[in-house]
């Protein structure tokens, strides 16, 4: 039997990139899947295809994960069209990188919106339905830097520490409903964003690694999916840095 064989998961940002990829993960492991994105264009119909080549229910959702009103309605619908939400994975960020001295209020609400705000709009709406269920799994993606800061990332190292907190805050409250809630840290992950630094720059990155390599993608998706599977269910409240051993 599959990991995640009759579970439907519901993932945040997931038309590209890692949640892309944990979607991808997810269905190959028997889950049915919801994602959502600001707009489902051409990537979100592509990234629709592609999951549901693994033979499993799909839909992607336009939705602005950073508007309460908008989380609530996209919640019901998928819980409409579904019947049940087994997973959330708070995957949805955005970066708008600068010094702090240099950082507008602008650049820093933008991120929190995104980044964090998303997150706890996300959870309100889907703990009445796990809290029915009585069960339920959780799964905030965080960062190294939110772990460990970063000069020139003010705004979004507070937003994915404050993620690290709410998922370690929720598994406290729910765990007595059988709701677990966890947080991943990536650290230099191997993506079109990544790969588009200068060479130097990644060898200065990569020669801090003790495993001498970036993350892929999939390394992500591996831990995102034991988090998400029964083969955690003792594990709630807890941080998996995925970083190659970067930040021992």
């Amino acid at each position: 039997m599959k990991l995640l064989e009759g579970k439907v998961a519901l993932i945040t940002g997931a038309a590209r990139g890692i949640g892309k990829a944990l979607a991808l993960k997810y269905a190959a492991e028997g889950a049915d899947i919801a994602f959502t994105d600001l707009v489902i264009d051409e990537n979100g119909k592509q990234t629709e295809q592609e999951i549901a080549a693994h033979g499993v229910k799909v839909k992607g959702y336009a939705s602005n994960a950073a508007n309460f009103d908008e989380t609530q309605e996209v919640v019901s619908q998928i819980k409409e069209d579904f019947g049940h939400i087994d997973i959330l994975v708070n995957n949805a960020g955005i970066t708008k990188d600068t010094i702090m001295l240099r950082m507008t209020e602008a650049q820093w609400d933008a991120v929190m919106a995104v980044n964090l705000k998303s997150a706890f709009n996300f959870i309100h709406a889907v703990l009445p339905v796990m809290m029915r269920q009585r069960a339920g799994s959780i799964i905030n993606m965080s960062s190294v830097v939110g772990v460990h800061g970063n000069a020139g990332q003010a705004n979004y190292a507070a937003s994915k520490a404050g993620l690290i907190a709410l998922a370690k805050s929720v598994g406290q409250e729910m765990g007595k409903r059988g709701i677990r809630a966890n947080a991943i840290a990536p650290g230099f992950i191997d993506t079109a964003m990544t790969q588009a630094l200068p060479e130097e720059i990644r060898k200065e990155w990569i020669d801090k690694i003790p495993l001498r390599r970036g993350g892929t993608v999939e390394d992500i998706a591996n831990v995102a999916t034991f988090l998400a599977s029964d083969m955690s269910s003792y594990v709630t409240g807890q941080v998996i840095q995925v970083d190659g051993g970067m930040n021992m």
